[in-house]
């Protein structure tokens, strides 16, 4: 493939914007040459500047769940553009987004629609530490919650692609008031809440890590996380930025049934627009602004267009079997390279949840931990995406990133990956 069209625009990036990307991962930094420069999509498939097509399986980072161009989606669009593009007023279809949201997880008594998952989380922690008049935060070693100054600590995704899981520019005393622990260590919690239980205002997880690439939390884990809360009064935050619609109708937190008090959302309920959202119980939804003292705003929040499409997304998403049918075809996907790994005799593990997965150049028979995941072979990673990519597969230029599978995502796309595999896996030595 000839990606010199990509190569050119890089370039002229570069002059104009930092590191030529407007956000880290695009920048191919830790799998090396020119990142590509997208001009469509079309189900399954996006659409380079030098005409390439590629199956996807990066979705955006996961809020195209009904792969690209989704004509009900298109059609919302369409409707809500001849109405206008914003008002800054509170319109009808706020209304009825927040009743399908709180409807589909059950967790969420009231939500309140922000502009991005970043703006989520940082507002979910805000609210906790006003409702329990505590600082202290609890996050996990390779969780990623947004650019947030306090969770830039240890973070995942872009800051691990990077080689920096802390951010310079941070001040030291917003750190110094998160703790970071090691995510699926149930001992270690017990042992912290033990002794700092009464000063955490909130534990701030993602059930699934996804941006570590996809770690599931192992049996016990999450439920742990709730009674420690439970018994220290401290408030329990999912960040289902990423799992929420994603793995199931109601989020990570109806696979494993743990409920926690507050949820951040985004990706999905957008329908590909930027949108987030937090919510869950009504006691401590409360206390926003303008019921409450802790103040939270935004111009744009419940943006016209991405409620349209969130609607249309909710509705495709909430049809009979959805999910399954999508899990099943990851799990086709995953098995099918897991063959090719081992004929080739390539270490390769693989984790799924759903749609969502997770793949690893690892001898670990299971990749349940932050350490796990960086024992994994890097340098067969870079060799894995580059055949894949000059064989017609576009996956996340990071082995720290999660896959998603669309309901685009069909036999003769899954064939063509596998393929593209098999030639992956016998070209690493």
């Amino acid at each position: 493939m000839k990606h010199d069209r990509s190569r050119e625009l890089f370039e002229q990036a570069q002059t104009y914007i930092p590191g030529g990307v407007n956000s880290p991962v695009r920048a191919f930094k830790s799998v090396g040459g020119n990142p590509l420069f997208i001009k469509g999509g079309e189900g399954a498939y996006v659409i380079d500047s030098d005409d390439n097509s590629y199956v996807d399986y990066v979705g955006a980072y996961g809020p195209l769940i009904l792969g690209h161009r989704n004509q009900s989606v298109l059609a919302a669009l369409s409707e809500q553009l001849k109405a206008g593009l914003g008002y800054g007023a509170t319109t009808e279809a706020e209304v009825e987004i927040a009743k399908k949201i709180c409807k589909f997880v059950p967790s969420l008594e009231q939500v309140r629609l922000v502009t991005s998952g970043t703006e989520a989380t940082m507002s979910a922690i805000r609210l906790a530490r006003g409702y329990t008049r505590r600082d202290l935060i609890v996050k996990f070693e390779g969780c990623y919650h947004g650019h947030v100054d306090g969770l830039l600590v240890k973070a995942g995704s872009g800051a691990l692609t990077l080689g920096e899981p802390d951010s310079l520019g941070v001040p030291k005393a917003y750190t110094d008031l998160t703790h970071v622990l090691t995510y699926n260590d149930i001992e270690g919690v017990k042992a912290f809440f033990k002794e700092h239980g009464e000063r955490v205002a909130c534990i701030i997880v993602e059930p699934i890590a996804g941006n570590m690439n996809c770690v599931p939390p192992v049996p016990g884990f999450l439920e742990t996380l709730r009674s420690c809360c439970n018994e220290f009064g401290s408030v329990l935050i999912f960040d289902e930025v990423m799992t929420g619609f994603r793995v199931a109708l109601g989020g990570a937190q109806s696979v494993y049934g743990v409920t926690p008090d507050l949820t951040a959302l985004g990706k999905v309920i957008g329908g590909g627009l930027p949108v987030g959202a937090f919510g869950g119980r009504k006691d401590i939804m409360d206390h926003i602004a303008p019921n409450g003292a802790v103040y939270q705003a935004g111009t744009l929040s419940g943006s016209p267009l991405a409620v349209a499409a969130g609607l249309a997304m909710l509705d495709a998403v909430s049809a009979p079997d959805f999910y399954d049918k999508l899990s099943a075809t990851a799990e086709t996907m995953l098995s099918g390279m897991k063959e090719r790994a081992d004929a080739a005799g390539v270490p390769f593990t693989t984790n799924q949840v759903g749609g969502m997965f997770g793949c690893f150049f690892n001898k670990h028979d299971k990749v349940t931990s932050y350490a796990d995941v960086m024992a994994g072979d890097s340098a067969a990673f870079q060799t894995y995406f580059h055949i894949m990519l000059e064989n017609g597969v576009y996956l996340a230029p990071s082995a720290f990133e999660a896959g998603f599978v669309s309901s685009a995502h069909g036999t003769e796309e899954i064939q063509l990956t596998l393929d593209a595999a098999e030639k992956a896996f016998n070209s690493i030595t």
